[in-house]
């Protein structure tokens, strides 16, 4: 582990990467954690998953049943290229996109759409002459998620620029270049976002080998590094083993837990895949059970995490290569853990037993879907851009209502705050009143 005066700050040229990469890149969104009370829960979504940062959230009591419409449409507005989860404050959302050669974040009002304040910075498209592609060219970045504490908007674009704005203005608080700042070698497409803990906001440093590194959320100052080692796309993970709280970072090979205090590596389990690309963040349950799945044949696996002291033990319970997580995000309900398993070809939604890893159903009438849990319901919102509403247990799905709302590759994982539903895809950003 690095102390905050080695770090590293001239610059280095960056590195082009393979076209294969990037397209999985382009759809890697990510998260960022806060720690809420039940209050703040209704009111706002600080963060990529929702205030647990799980994907369940309380909510108004929810429609079962929609007009031949579909839900209740409040606003749409454009909103260009991009796969930032809609981030709710009070009455102000936040969310990134592309324009031409600007990466933009942009403060919205919750009840109309209508632009409040806009941040914008350089942010070109990278030429690959190997591929004779522009990186990004299967779908612009940004591919972080905003986070929001303490009213300051923490954003980091695809190239690394890394800014912390006021909520309500979008005034600069504080910025860096990370790619600058931190000398980091070879193409760092950033596509996880930032977490927050303990007045720190924490961030892996892009695809590079140089670990992760944790900012004082007031000034930008350098807290603490951990360790270099190989990262993949997908977003850390808070989670507490044993009244100790850790952070779980996707390396490309590997599942690494690291003291959430000074980054300290506490513990690594192997998770091979082919490409290197660990992208769908992991899943932790009350049990102290933590699943974690990814592509191009990295397979699920179960793992239970105890503490003795200051070690770490991790039993792999089971394991399974027929289930592979792309890029959406898996929930675990009860003993259920539901995802869209599949790659580049169909994904079908899925439901494992948490115990066992046994597989108890396949539907497969939705393409690979983002998944929420609300009112005791479970909404889908699928990349050719149907949303759904239904009911779920060991015995399979049963759909309430469903309707095509988006164009294709929406990719962006829905936002519920007390009954409004924020979903985007390519083109638009829509609000849906789902009240029952």
């Amino acid at each position: 582990m690095y102390g905050v005066e080695n770090v590293p700050k001239p610059n280095m040229p960056r590195i082009e990467m393979s076209r294969c990469i990037t397209l999985t890149l382009t759809m890697a969104l990510s998260v960022a954690y806060s720690t809420t009370t039940a209050q703040e829960i209704v009111l706002s979504w600080p963060q990529w998953g929702g205030p647990a940062r799980n994907f369940h959230v309380t909510s108004d009591e929810l429609a079962r049943e929609w007009p031949d419409s579909g839900p209740p449409e409040l606003w749409r507005r454009a909103l260009g290229e991009g796969y930032s989860a809609v981030i709710v404050k009070d009455d102000t959302l936040v969310t990134m996109y592309r324009a031409g050669d600007n990466e933009i974040i942009v403060g919205l009002n919750a009840h109309t759409g209508s632009t409040r304040w806009e941040y914008s910075y350089d942010a070109p498209l990278v030429y690959d002459g190997y591929f004779d592609v522009w990186l990004n060219s299967a779908g612009p970045g940004p591919y972080s998620s905003p986070l929001i504490a303490d009213n300051i908007v923490y954003a980091v674009g695809v190239n690394g620029q890394f800014h912390a704005l006021d909520v309500r203005t979008g005034s600069l608080r504080w910025s860096h270049d990370l790619v600058d700042y931190f000398d980091l070698i070879g193409y760092n497409a950033f596509a996880s976002s930032p977490i927050t803990y303990n007045g720190d906001v924490v961030l892996p440093m892009g695809g590079s080998s140089h670990g992760v590194v944790a900012f004082d959320r007031e000034t930008g100052a350098v807290t603490w590094q951990s360790e270099s080692f190989p990262l993949g796309p997908g977003s850390p993970l808070l989670i507490t083993v044993d009244e100790r709280d850790q952070l779980v970072v996707w390396g490309q090979q590997e599942v690494v837990g690291l003291d959430a205090r000074n980054g300290e590596r506490l513990w690594s389990q192997p998770h091979a895949n082919d490409l290197g690309l660990n992208i769908s963040v992991p899943v932790w349950g009350p049990d102290q059970r933590l699943f974690v799945s990814s592509a191009y044949n990295g397979g699920s696996r179960m793992l239970q995490l105890h503490r003795d002291g200051n070690d770490t033990s991790i039993d792999e319970l089971w394991s399974t290569n027929r289930t592979r997580l792309h890029f959406t995000n898996a929930l675990r309900i009860g003993n259920l853990v539901l995802c869209s398993s599949g790659d580049f070809g169909p994904a079908f939604l899925t439901a494992l037993d948490a115990e066992t890893g046994k597989e108890l159903w396949r539907e497969r009438s939705f393409a690979r879907a983002h998944l929420l849990h609300a009112d005791g319901l479970l909404l889908l919102v699928d990349e050719d851009g149907d949303i759904a509403i239904a009911s779920v247990s060991d015995q399979g799905l049963d759909v309430h209502a469903r309707k095509a709302l988006l164009t294709e590759n929406a990719w962006t994982p829905p936002t519920l705050v007390g009954s409004t539903l924020y979903v985007r895809d390519r083109k638009e950003i829509v609000a849906f009143n789902l009240g029952k």
